[in-house]
C-alpha cells in the first residue's frame, strides 16, 4: 500500500494493501478501497463509497457518498478476468452513480474522460468509451460498449443500447431511448429516441461561428434528402463540404458500428 503524507484518510475507511493514494487525496468515513486502486492527486471521495478492481481514477475528481466504482460486470459471460476502469481528471460523479470495468471480450476496459458529471443514479456499464466534458443526468443508463464522444449532453431517464454510438456534441432529451447511432451534433428527443434536429443551442454556446451553423443546416438537409442510402449521402456530403463540423458528422458516419443510424426526419 502506497499513501502519501499529505492524504487526509478518515479512520473509519477500509483501505486495501496495494492500493496507491496520491497526494492530497481525500478519503471520508466508511469508504471502501481495493488493492488494485489508484487515487491521482486531490482525489476527493465523500464518504461510503465502493472503489474495487482495477481501477484508476484521476486528479481532483471527486465522488459522492454510495457511489460504487469499479465493481464486475452486470455481464455472465465474465469470469473475473483482468479488465480496468479508467476514469480520468476533474470528474464528478454523484450519489449512488455505479461504473463498471471491461470485459475481456469487450477489449478489457471502460474509460470516462475528464470533466464529466455525472448525476446521482448513473450507471456506465463494461467496455463503455465516455469522452470528455460528458453530462449525463439522473438516470441514465449506458448499455454495455457504448461510446459517447466529447460535449455530449444525455437527458435524465434516458436509456442508451449497447453498442450504441453518440457523436460529438450531441443531445439526448429526457427519457429517450436511444437505439440506433447519433450523430455529431445531432438533437434526439421522444421515447422512440428520433433524431429531429441539431444541438443548435449547444453550438451558439461553444460560439461557433454563423458560417459553420449554416453548414451544419445545410449538411442537415443533404442527410434527410431521400436520393441515395444515408451513407451514400454523406460520402457525397464529404466529397464537397470544405466544413470540419461537417466533416466530423461524415467520418462518424463512415466509421465503423454495430448499429443502425438515427436518421433525419
Amino acid at each position: 500500500m502506497t499513501i502519501d503524507t499529505t492524504a487526509r484518510i478518515h479512520p473509519t475507511a477500509v483501505i486495501d494493501e496495494g492500493a496507491e493514494i496520491g497526494p492530497g487525496v481525500s478519503i471520508g468515513p466508511f469508504c471502501v478501497i481495493g488493492p488494485k486502486v489508484s487515487l491521482a492527486a486531490g482525489v476527493e471521495i465523500k464518504s461510503h463509497v465502493v472503489i474495487t478492481g482495477h481501477t484508476e481514477i484521476g486528479a481532483e475528481t471527486v465522488l459522492f457518498p454510495f457511489s460504487v466504482i469499479g465493481e464486475i460486470p452486470q455481464d455472465l459471460k465474465f469470469h473475473g478476468e483482468d479488465t480496468k476502469l479508467v476514469i480520468g481528471a476533474r470528474n464528478r460523479i454523484r450519489e449512488h452513480v455505479t461504473i463498471n470495468p471491461g470485459t475481456e471480450g469487450g477489449g478489457g476496459i471502460t474509460s470516462i474522460g475528464d470533466d464529466c458529471l455525472l448525476m446521482a443514479g448513473v450507471h456506465v456499464a463494461h467496455d463503455c468509451r465516455v469522452g470528455n466534458r460528458v453530462i449525463l443526468v439522473n438516470n441514465v443508463g449506458l448499455a454495455g460498449h457504448v461510446q459517447v464522444d466529447d460535449d455530449v449532453i444525455v437527458g435524465g431517464i434516458s436509456g442508451v443500447h449497447q453498442w450504441v454510438r453518440i457523436g460529438k456534441g450531441a443531445i439526448i432529451g429526457g427519457m429517450s431511448k436511444v437505439e440506433k447511432d447519433v450523430i455529431p451534433y445531432g438533437m434526439v428527443q421522444g421515447a422512440a429516441g428520433e433524431l429531429v434536429g441539431l444541438n443548435l443551442v449547444g453550438l451558439k454556446r461553444r460560439g461557433l461561428e454563423r458560417e459553420d451553423i449554416n453548414a451544419l443546416r445545410d449538411a442537415y438537409r443533404a442527410l434527410a434528402a431521400e436520393e441515395g442510402t444515408f451513407r451514400e449521402r454523406a460520402k457525397a456530403l464529404g466529397a464537397r463540404t470544405e466544413s470540419e463540423y461537417v466533416k466530423a458528422i461524415v467520418d462518424f458516419i463512415q466509421g465503423d458500428s454495430d448499429r443502425s443510424f438515427l436518421t433525419p426526419e
